[in-house]
């Protein structure tokens, strides 16, 4: 148990820290409450974005095979050559309720290159379709990495709130129970040593003065 000195200072000092405490476990829950509403979003979110890619991967394979088969193999090898798929890829962090969420923003070339051998159109739309694969791809990504920094910060949020209601408010009341009892006690004795003084002080005025 932590030393303490059982003063009326300290009592107060202890009061502001319940104070302070359970403020801060109000504001702890109220920021629990806010992520889990996000997180239970963010799970329909990824789910819808994970059946996205779903589609969109057998979309994109299923485009391949027709160009192969309609165009040549030839034809979708330098069509793939003549332009990437993805652009630019930047890294930023959003703040949601105090966490840092990491986030990819990719910047996606317009439109489809023809080279002059892969004039094809199911290669062009064998392209356009692995295009919006990799959107999709960086889509759950977000997705997926946004809900489990939230769920990190609601499991640590929560331990911070038990870790007060459980440990520092109740160690904070029992050190002022302590403090309490220490300074009731010493009331009663102030008082009883006070009315021995005065009584012992009547008992000498009331004894007649010796010649």
């Amino acid at each position: 148990m932590e030393q303490i000195s059982p003063t009326r200072m300290t009592l107060l000092q202890k009061r502001s820290q319940l104070q302070l405490a359970s403020k801060g476990v109000d504001l702890l829950k109220k920021k629990r409450d806010a992520l889990v509403g996000e997180f239970f979003a963010l799970v329909h979110e990824t789910l819808e974005a994970r059946k996205r890619l779903e589609d969109a991967a057998k979309d994109a394979y299923f485009a391949l095979f027709l160009a192969k088969a309609f165009d040549g193999p030839e034809a979708v090898d330098a069509l793939a050559l003549g332009m990437p798929v993805l652009g630019s890829v930047e890294a930023e962090v959003e703040n949601v309720w105090g966490t840092k969420v990491p986030k990819l923003n990719v910047d996606w070339p317009e439109g489809a290159a023809a080279s002059p051998i892969a004039t094809g159109g199911q290669t062009l739309k064998a392209q356009e379709a692995f295009r919006r694969f990799a959107k999709a791809l960086v889509e759950v990504a977000n997705t997926e990495t946004r809900l489990r920094r939230i769920g990190e910060e609601i499991k640590k949020t929560t331990r911070r709130v038990n870790a007060l209601e459980q440990v520092v408010i109740p160690g904070v009341l029992h050190q002022m129970r302590f403090i309490k009892l220490v300074l009731e006690q010493r009331e009663r004795e102030d008082t009883f040593r006070l009315k021995r003084i005065k009584a012992k002080s009547e008992k000498e005025e009331k004894q007649p003065a010796t010649a």
